[in-house]
């Protein structure tokens, strides 16, 4: 599903966060010590290879809601901004924390003037946030975004499963 808000392409496809070969930078839901991991993060790490890890290293720790850009190494793209999501019903208040993630990873976007930038749903694996909430909450951020961004100009939701398609697909239609 695709939609064009202001000269910006917002799409959601199903699909595997590691070959999203046409796009410039890729979004990792990272932990905070920007480690491998499971999920997003350990299938991240494990394309890019372990000079990912190393660079990641001294940028480690951050907090949620915080983001951090580094290449991508063995990824198809260049970049690959780490954010850490919310740990739902732990890291308060969970809602700005989660659009904190979407808004600062577009304000880096912008700023190493990347023109395409794929997300997976930050928090809503391990972390727990529910996958509608969350939705929501990304794609407001997202759209309050839209008006301040120059050089982005395609965003992708990439989600693993159909259920998780579906429910983005539902929210980004009630848009």
């Amino acid at each position: 599903m695709k939609k064009m808000i202001n000269g910006v392409t917002l799409e959601v496809v199903q699909g595997n966060i590691v070959k999203q070969e046409d796009f410039v930078a890729i979004v990792n839901a990272a932990n905070a010590q920007l480690r491998t991991g499971g999920g997003v993060a350990g299938a991240i790490h494990r394309a890019a290879g372990p000079q990912l890890e190393e660079e990641c290293r001294p940028l480690a720790p951050i907090k949620p809601g915080q983001c951090v850009i580094t290449n991508a190494y063995n990824l198809p793209n260049r970049y690959v901004i780490h954010c850490l999501g919310p740990v739902y019903g732990v890291d308060e208040p969970s809602d700005e924390l989660l659009a904190n993630c979407y808004r600062r990873a577009l304000e880096i976007a912008e700023r190493n003037q990347i023109e395409s930038i794929a997300f997976p749903a930050i928090s809503t694996g391990f972390f727990g946030y529910p996958m509608e909430a969350a939705a929501k909450i990304a794609f407001k951020t997202i759209l309050d975004f839209i008006p301040k961004l120059r050089y982005v100009k395609r965003i992708r939701f990439v989600l693993h499963d159909r259920k998780a398609l579906d429910v983005h697909e539902k929210v980004l239609s009630n848009i």
